[in-house]
């Protein structure tokens, strides 16, 4: 059986140009990633540190045969309190753990991070 998922992994585009509501605390934390302009619009997918990316994405939207869903967020233009746009992608409720990043479908892992309860774990997507 497979947890209910949010609706920011749902909707890969949710909160696109606004704020987004972290649902952190005991056990759970956020991932907030700081991302290039030229990848708005790309989803980006989490998985746990070490698992194979076999375990892939399938969720039911024919990207694929496999029935394990991974998270996955859009990269979108938000706001910043200066008054720039700032592109980032956001995972709001993250079981505490380390995960793999990376563009969908497969692309190389391009960050791993660690997620601690209750905090918010910010990075930097490499140019």
């Amino acid at each position: 059986m497979t947890a209910p998922l949010s609706n920011a992994e749902e909707n890969p585009h949710a909160g696109k140009g606004s704020s987004v509501l972290l649902d952190i605390g005991e056990g759970i934390g956020a991932i907030v990633l700081t991302m290039p302009a030229a990848l708005n619009d790309t989803e980006i997918e989490r998985r746990p540190h070490g698992v194979p990316a076999e375990h892939g994405h399938g969720h039911g939207h024919g990207h694929g045969e496999d029935h394990h869903h991974l998270p996955h967020v859009a990269v979108v233009p938000r706001p910043s309190p200066e008054g720039e746009t700032i592109h980032s992608a956001v995972f709001p409720d993250v079981p505490e753990g380390e995960y793999d990043l990376y563009v969908l479908p497969d692309g190389p892992v391009q960050l791993t991070v660690a997620v601690t309860s209750g905090q918010v774990t910010e990075a930097h997507w490499p140019h």
